[in-house]
């Protein structure tokens, strides 16, 4: 049996996956990234095979992804997480045209093709306002466990306003609601529909026509996913594997070069800027 690797190595969290000679999923891995990025590609690598009974010597190729994919030594080749994400979800929800993808560091918004080929995209990496970071921060300053973000602010009814675009300033503001007497719930829906409307602007810079999908770990967010869904008008695709997209869309490539076929993966960049994407 022929198997392939994708490990995708994000700001907070690392993912692999290994998938068969069919494309399904063998075995994966998810463990937070640390300071020891080339250690803990190789642990996540190392997991997924395990999880999978596979052994190394029948994994064929394996591409790095993310923010550290330059780090995973042991990967055979480096394609960027915009393309590998639109891969991931296209193969995942087939009639994919347009992916949003937030993670720790950065919000992306993705046009693709049928396939997964991509035709556009814009992201906002010069702010972390519109993404997970923001919401570590307002878990820090609420005193509250990344993972309760979600159902807390689910309770909210009275969502505050959120002003800041900067997350460097989101932990006072977050403190100056609370010392005003409201609710944490409502300060929590306040900061997720913060975020889903910068969110929202990013895709409508890149088309909001068909099925869109979320990927990325802020897919856990059951609040973050209802905030986009509001604005957007109607469901998104989410899975319980949506926060793997980058790492399978990593392997499904590492297959097909296991397989000798090799095409050409260019994106066009649409912007590179957080400047309109409130």
């Amino acid at each position: 049996m022929l198997y392939a690797g994708g490990v995708d190595v994000g700001s907070t969290q690392t993912k692999a996956i290994i998938v068969d000679e069919e494309g399904n999923i063998a075995g994966r891995s998810l463990m937070p990234t640390g300071a020891n990025v080339v250690l803990v590609a190789e642990e996540a690598y190392r997991v997924a095979l395990e999880q999978g009974e596979i052994a190394e010597a029948d994994v064929e190729y394996v591409i790095g992804t993310g923010y550290g994919r330059y780090r995973v030594e042991f990967g055979d080749d480096q394609i960027t997480e915009i393309v590998c994400h639109a891969r991931g979800a296209a193969n995942m929800f087939p009639r994919t045209e347009t992916v949003i993808d937030m993670g720790g560091q950065d919000t992306k918004a993705i046009r693709v093709r049928p396939g997964g080929d991509v035709l556009d995209f814009c992201m906002n990496d010069k702010c972390a306002a519109g993404t997970g970071r923001f919401l570590q921060s307002a878990a820090a300053a609420l005193e509250i466990e990344l993972g309760d973000l979600g159902p807390t602010a689910m309770r909210g009814s009275r969502p505050v306003q959120i002003s800041t675009t900067c997350t460097v300033f989101a932990e006072s503001e977050v403190l100056s609601w609370l010392a005003r007497g409201r609710k944490i719930e409502d300060i929590l829906l306040g900061v997720h529909q913060s975020i889903g409307k910068r969110s929202f602007g990013l895709l409508k810079r890149v088309g909001l026509e068909g099925e869109i999908t979320f990927t990325g770990g802020v897919t856990r967010n059951v609040a973050m996913v209802a905030a986009l869904e509001e604005l957007i008008g109607r469901p998104l695709n989410v899975s319980e594997e949506s926060h793997f997209m980058g790492a399978l869309g990593a392997a499904l490539f590492a297959l097909e070069r296991a397989n000798g076929i090799t095409k050409d993966i260019g994106v066009t960049i649409a912007a590179t800027n957080s400047e309109g994407a409130a």
